[in-house]
């Protein structure tokens, strides 16, 4: 069960020095350090002096007033901090504000226009305005400046997202370097004016990410975005500018969107005042495919598919090779050339739902249909494909794409159509094609009676087969003494699975926060109602854990099984998963080397519990930071029992031709053969550890002239006796030398090729808990990966190049 709980750890230390406050900055009126601006009329933001963290960086900023988490928005001075109080704003008589400090100028604003009452004033919306009072009093008003117009890495309602072609600026979003650093970061996140105009996610000069350009309904690779009651969306592009923005329809709601350095994703929170914590609404990048390019060229990602590449009908891979070894980044090319002699022999392929490919080399006509779009990329030789730019009503518009698709997914729902051009070889000649339609016609024609009478026989059969399972599953939960809650109780304690309740997803469904009549506070994992496997997941995540009682084991309160809905009611674990600690700049600096140390002993106790003193002999066999959850002191859980097995008697083994897990996590034995085992559990607890110990995934890293996984990179730097320069540089302060090393060295213990090699859980607490002589790891088992090109590496020997955190789900196993 993966449960994200963002109770966002920011602490106190974000604090607003603020006396007196005031509505308006004008010529007579400035800012001090130990004053705030408040937003006019109802006070929802400020503007004033603060310090993040370090009380000798001072910033000018604005902040949520009435927010003590994550409440800053917007930072005038971001990389030129002020260290001391003695920093004043004036507003001048050309209608400027200017920060200064020990008589030099820190920040200003650059308005050209002319002003001859200035004022400056912070609107609810959490826009600070420069505007000139006689204009607003002659009804002629235009602000002179605005702090829209400049975003830092947070976007609020009402802001716009693009280029304003009449002043010649660029709004987009640009990350801080951490939380309490607001230093420009890598990442931005703007518009590109494309022919096509779509926003990117920058790394640098690197696409990271994409939406897709917009299709009259929504961003072509963001299906979610379809009408609601919370958000409006409004995207305008002609000579003017080229923009997207969104507001609330419900202003009880705080919402905002932030680009943040450390995780790598846009970030949209919806504030709650129930339990004082902003909510995860929406991440991007979503998974692995939204990685720019991941598949390389001419090749379509989708996340549900095991490989998740695929070359487009008509393609082969560049390198079948490197293809078949998860590296795809060469990407695929024609089976067979185009025509391109007039002749228009050339065919095209309707691929549905999709996200459509990179716009940068593309053409756009508003004023033709499909079928004219058609004709003029058959006309141009480079043309490869084609579908309406709106997609509103019955579609219209024409855009083409020319040269090497880039970027395609498969979305599981709200894609759109593309068609991609392919030598008519690809395809059954026409005519012949033309005449099996007309067959085709006539068997339909004289069978549809019978098919109707055998999908009626059908449907009589599957509701029976679906009504003997529910009885069967109902008879079995009776069977287990565990609370069954009833589906009334739990829509009321989740609020009817609203979005606002929504906190993170398992492997098969949502997770919901929940509050019981009584006051406890719940977890609800609600199984998808179009997944088969999940029934399976459901009986055996019951079965397995309904009578399991151990500290770090996260404790199952009940379950519902009523119509098609399938619940497993949790504890609820306030601190969220251990991925959300160890993996986050910001929060990790809250987990000490003691506190890390605690939360590994933990896990190994639950482990040991699974393996050898529960009823069962239990292998979780998913086992990884986001399944391992914190209570309110930051003990760890172990979670998500969906696909473990249990064994009786002797029995510590066993395999399967259906291989699930986490990829990263994986033990080479299990992942290539099938077979597993207590042993394939102690290697995912190895990888864990040296994640916890390092704070980065198991994914490829840079060191030297290799790229390696993060195991491989802890082997090296252990081979080399650098084995220190793994650790966390969070927790180089507070870490005890040999207790790191032991982790180390037991951690690749854990991770050895052989199974046999590899240590016992308790083998495994008695190593970490001495100081008993250990003997020399063996070469780990290197879980096979995606070599990513070189020539896109940093020097840096931590920078990630791919990310490993991907569920597999059917891979077959010998």
């Amino acid at each position: 069960m993966r449960i994200i709980v963002y109770l966002l750890f920011v602490p106190s230390l974000i604090v607003f020095i603020a006396a007196d406050t005031s509505f308006n900055i004008t010529q007579t009126k400035s800012l001090s350090y130990g004053n705030t601006l408040v937003s006019f009329p109802q006070g929802i933001f400020e503007f004033g002096f603060f310090n993040l963290g370090n009380p000798k960086k001072i910033y000018l900023g604005i902040r949520y007033k009435n927010i003590p988490l994550q409440n800053v928005v917007w930072v005038a001075n971001l990389g030129n901090p002020i260290n001391d109080s003695s920093a004043i704003l004036k507003l001048n008589s050309s209608g400027n504000l200017i920060l200064t400090h020990n008589n030099k100028v820190v920040w200003s604003t650059n308005s050209q226009k002319e002003a001859q009452n200035p004022v400056a004033e912070l609107l609810d919306s959490g826009n600070l305005v420069i505007r000139d009072e006689n204009a607003r009093n002659s009804n002629q008003e235009e602000y002179l400046w605005q702090s829209f117009d400049y975003p830092s890495d947070t976007l609020l309602p009402g802001m716009k997202v693009g280029w304003d072609h009449k002043r010649k600026l660029n709004h987009q979003l640009v990350a801080w370097k951490s939380w309490d650093d607001p230093t420009p970061g890598d990442f931005s996140w703007g518009f590109a004016l494309n022919p096509f105009p779509e926003i990117y996610m920058m790394n640098g000069t690197k696409k990271y990410h994409r939406v897709g350009p917009w299709n009259g309904l929504r961003f072509s690779g963001v299906p979610e975005m379809a009408p609601n009651p919370v958000y409006l969306y409004e995207f305008v592009s002609n000579k003017e500018e080229v923009s997207y923005t969104w507001t609330l329809q419900q202003s009880s709601l705080i919402t905002r969107v932030v680009l943040n350095q450390t995780t790598l994703q846009r970030r949209q929170y919806v504030w709650s005042d129930i339990d004082v914590s902003w909510k995860l609404y929406s991440t991007l990048p979503e998974d692995e495919c939204d990685n720019y390019g991941v598949c390389g060229a001419n090749a379509y990602c989708s996340i549900s598919a095991s490989p998740m590449c695929e070359c487009l009908q008509g393609f082969n891979p560049t390198s079948p090779e490197k293809w078949n070894s998860m590296d795809w980044s060469q990407g695929c090319v024609l089976k067979h050339p185009l025509s391109c002699n007039g002749s228009n022999t050339d065919e095209f392929i309707k691929h549905i739902d999709m996200k459509v490919p990179d716009t940068t080399y593309t053409w756009v006509d508003e004023n033709i249909d499909l079928d004219a779009c058609r004709d003029k990329c058959l006309k141009n030789c480079s043309c490869m494909a084609y579908t309406n730019s709106n997609i509103s009503g019955k579609g219209s518009g024409c855009v083409l794409w020319f040269g090497q698709l880039f970027d395609i997914k498969v979305l599981q729902t709200g894609g759109q159509d593309l068609y991609i051009r392919i030598p008519a070889s690809e395809l059954v000649n026409r005519e012949e094609r033309q005449g099996h339609s007309k067959r085709s016609t006539i068997i339909i024609a004289t069978t549809v009676v019978a098919t109707g009478t055998i999908l009626l026989f059908c449907i009589i059969v599957i509701l029976g087969v679906r009504r003997k399972i529910a009885v069967n599953i109902e008879r079995q939960l009776e069977d287990m003494d565990l609370p069954l809650f009833d589906l009334l109780t739990i829509t009321t304690a989740t609020n009817d699975f609203s979005l606002e309740n929504k906190i993170g997803q398992g492997g098969f469904g949502w997770v919901y926060k929940g509050k019981l009549d009584n006051g406890q506070e719940i977890a609800v994992k609600r199984l998808s109602s179009s997944s088969d496997q999940g029934i399976d997941e459901f009986i055996t995540e019951v079965k397995l854990i309904a009578k399991l009682q151990h500290r770090n084991l996260v404790k199952l309160l009940g379950c519902c099984f009523q119509g098609e809905e399938k619940l497993l009611i949790y504890e609820y674990m306030v601190n969220g998963s251990l991925d959300s600690f160890i993996f986050d700049q910001s929060k990790g600096k809250l987990m000490d080397w003691q506190r890390r140390f605690h939360i590994i002993f933990g896990i190994a106790r639950g482990l040991l519990y699974l393996h050898e003193d529960s009823r069962l002999r239990i292998i979780h066999r998913d086992l990884k930071a986001s399944n391992v959850l914190l209570d309110e002191k930051l003990n760890p859980k172990i979670s998500d029992f969906g696909i473990a097995r249990a064994f009786g008697g002797d029995q510590i083994e066993g395999n399967t031709n259906r291989v699930v897990g986490t990829y990263g996590y994986m033990a080479p034995e299990y992942a290539v053969d099938g077979l597993f085992s207590i042993k394939s559990d102690i290697f995912s607890f190895g990888i864990l550890m040296i994640e916890i110990i390092c704070g980065n995934k198991n994914r490829a890293l840079f060191h030297g002239n290799q790229t390696l996984n993060l195991v491989g990179y802890a082997w090296a730097l252990w081979k080399e006796q650098k084995a220190l320069q793994l650790l966390d540089s969070s927790i180089k302060d507070s870490c005890i030398i040999s207790e790191v090393l032991r982790c180390i060295h037991v951690s690749l213990l854990c991770v050895q090729q052989c199974p046999n090699d590899r240590p016992t859980m308790t083998s495994v607490i008695q190593m970490l808990g001495s100081e008993m002589e250990l003997v020399e790891p063996k070469e780990p088992g290197f879980f096979p990966r995606r070599i990513v090109d070189e020539g896109n590496l940093s020097s840096d020997q931590n920078q990630v190049t791919s990310n490993d955190e991907l569920t597999i789900t059917s891979l077959k196993g010998r």
